[in-house]
């Protein structure tokens, strides 16, 4: 299953969130009618449980209470992953921390989402937390956080911590954390009928309703039966609540793990971290826990109507479906001793330490050398095939590539990338042009616009961020982006019309300045703006041909400046996205703001529809049988744009579908 059939399983998931949201809202509609009919027969002794007009009130007011109570709920949880973070304790670790514990954590992570082709996600540590559980969060890769509880990041080796974060990132990929973040609001709105009762209980009690006597006596206990039922009624939402959460949570765990596994090819790296919760536990103490809990890596919640339905499988199936072998005793451990590293850990740092930063001029240098190295291993076949195929998929080979990239960075450009003020600098320097006339225009611009001690910094950071692989430019981009993130709104303001101003400097836009400044807008934008949630309107790609045709054009002259060539490596995207009626756009109308346009329209085609876009567009860029980086990273910045996250195309790869 590819990245683009678990969007639609996902999608499915949501669907069947609905059905039971619906049943579930009906059952209780069905108690609070027999909650107020009851009381009125004792208030009245009129035993007549049937009142049409009762049941049109309780219907309206249970539906608009529940659907309030789950709107508000989406809506506060509207500033994505961070507020479920907020809600649980968690702090921010910051992107440029020396701390050795949150290094730790921030490392794997990093290394993650370069080789996943997603900007790193802000990560929040637990403090408090000594149980071994974590979670992502949010609505898509713009918003989405990653939490650890400290004893995860304490207890774990570092291949067991890489393993659980790729169980992490594989719900990112699968669509579930946005699923997840609609099961909240949910059943929010389920569980205040509950609320509502012990309101109306405290109430009673406390202005002395429950002991009064006389006339209103027998109305007086019936407005205290009515609490004690819709008491009973929220309950009864718990239940539902509970229930829902295990019939829409429980695979995905199953394949999350399975994923995790394939990310890192290391199944004892999943099992080692499940082993390790079997022995010391991964209960989360903070009392939002239990409205989160399908959210964690493991059960976060071990008692009361959690366990009776659990969002998590058992922890042996769980093990026993990645090691088979395992005799089903869970080993002691003591949670005072560091974890020892693996022997993957082992070989890993052992490649790195065999690279002699000192005899290597340039961090292009170190990327080939990494990436040959990661390419030559026995049996990966990472270099047989790779683009559309790999989205959503990366491999242990983009891991090991994604290490090395940010091993070999310089170290003044990693320390700049990894805080606000420093971030700035690398993207204006990842813009400045390497022709003289062009560069001169854009620094010039830059002193009459940057803050003086930006555009010092830039001067610094141009010359090795000049001298990298090509291929580093945007995984810099991607490290650079938590960052940014932290930026005040009038700094971004600033900093986004800077982009613009050094992009237009030069009077032309090149393909890698369109598909920085698209990137970046794309992950900011959501942060420091409002826009409207990208909702699917196209199921058929045939009412976008236009777009279609734009797009397809952009990928047949990126590469080929003939106009015969471009023509046959039109013909070769149109015939994968069959579509013969297509026909190739003028340079001058397939130009960058063309497709800028274009993509807003496509980017609400379905998945599926997205999937054979990015293969037509590959198959434009594959047909002269030669991918320049500049037409890796068109891909990248368009797929991107789609919101399909594709790892980084590695030497020697090639494209395939």
């Amino acid at each position: 299953m590819d990245f683009f059939d678990k969007q639609d399983v996902a999608r499915r998931k949501s669907g069947l969130l609905v059905v039971l949201f619906a049943l579930a809202t009906l059952s209780i509609i069905a108690s609070v009618y027999l909650v107020v009919a009851g009381a009125m027969v004792y208030a009245t002794k009129e035993v007549d449980f049937w009142h049409p007009e009762l049941l049109v009130v309780a219907t309206v007011a249970t539906v608009a209470v529940i659907a309030g109570g789950s709107l508000y709920k989406i809506a506060a949880l509207r500033g994505g992953g961070s507020v479920v973070a907020a809600s649980l304790d968690g702090k921010l670790i910051a992107q440029d921390t020396t701390d050795v514990t949150e290094r730790k954590v921030l490392n794997v992570v990093e290394e993650m989402a370069i080789a996943s082709g997603t900007p790193v996600p802000p990560v929040y540590m637990m403090q408090n937390e000594k149980g071994i559980n974590a979670f992502a969060a949010g609505y898509t890769t713009n918003d989405a956080v990653i939490g650890v509880t400290r004893g995860c990041v304490e207890h774990l080796s570092r291949d067991e911590l890489q393993g659980v974060i790729a169980h992490e990132f594989s719900h990112i990929f699968n669509g579930d954390m946005r699923l997840n973040i609609r099961l909240i609001g949910i059943l929010n709105g389920i569980l205040i009928i509950g609320m509502i009762g012990y309101f109306v209980m405290r109430t009673m009690f406390y202005t002395g309703g429950g002991r009064r006597r006389g006339k209103d006596g027998g109305a007086t206990l019936a407005i205290l039966a009515i609490g004690v039922g819709l008491m009973i009624v929220g309950f009864l939402g718990t239940l539902f609540g509970n229930m829902i959460k295990a019939a829409v949570s429980r695979q995905r765990e199953y394949l999350a793990d399975a994923s995790a596994v394939q990310f890192t090819r290391d199944p004892g790296a999943v099992a080692g971290a499940l082993k390790k919760i079997g022995s010391l536990g991964s209960s989360v103490g903070n009392p939002a826990a239990a409205e989160v809990s399908h959210m964690f890596f493991a059960r976060a919640i071990t008692s009361g109507l959690n366990s009776m339905f659990s969002t998590h499988p058992p922890l042996k199936s769980r093990i026993l479906r990645i090691d088979p072998g395992w005799d089903g005793t869970f080993p002691e451990f003591d949670p005072r001793k560091p974890p020892a590293p693996s022997r993957q850990v082992k070989e890993k740092q052992a490649r790195r330490d065999g690279i002699d930063v000192g005899k290597i001029v340039t961090g292009a240098a170190i990327l080939a050398s990494a990436t040959a190295g990661a390419s030559a291993k026995p049996g990966d076949t990472a270099t047989a095939g790779g683009g559309v195929a790999q989205i959503g998929q990366p491999t242990p080979a983009h891991v090991e590539y994604a290490a090395q990239l940010l091993h070999g960075l310089p170290a003044p450009v990693a320390e700049a990338a990894r805080e606000p003020y420093g971030a700035r600098a690398v993207i204006y320097a990842l813009l400045i042009n390497r022709e003289e006339d062009a560069c001169g225009k854009q620094l010039q611009c830059l002193a009459d616009r940057a803050d003086t001690g930006i555009e010092k910094l830039t001067h610094e950071l141009l010359d090795p961020i000049q001298e990298l692989d090509e291929r580093a430019r945007l995984p810099l981009l991607d490290l650079a982006t938590p960052a940014l993130r932290e930026l005040s709104p009038s700094q971004y303001a600033a900093f986004r019309e800077n982009v613009n101003v050094l992009v237009a400097a030069d009077d032309k836009i090149d393909l890698f300045e369109w598909v920085l400044q698209r990137m970046i807008l794309h992950h900011l934008e959501p942060q420091f703006g409002n826009p409207e949630p990208t909702r699917v309107q196209y199921h058929s790609l045939k009412p976008l041909a236009g777009q279609c045709a734009i797009l397809l054009s952009a990928f047949s002259y990126a590469g080929h400046r003939d106009p015969a060539e471009a023509e046959a490596a039109f013909e070769q995207g149109k015939t994968r996205l069959g579509m013969p009626s297509l026909r190739l756009v003028d340079r001058e109308r397939s130009g960058l703001a063309d497709l800028d346009a274009a993509l807003d329209v496509l980017n609400t085609a379905s998945f599926k529809r997205k999937r054979e876009l990015l293969e037509a567009g590959a198959a434009c860029i594959r047909w002269d049988k030669q991918v320049t980086v500049h037409e890796a990273e068109l891909l990248r910045g368009i797929a991107d744009s789609l919101g399909c996250p594709m790892p980084p195309l590695l030497p020697g790869q090639v494209l395939s579908n």
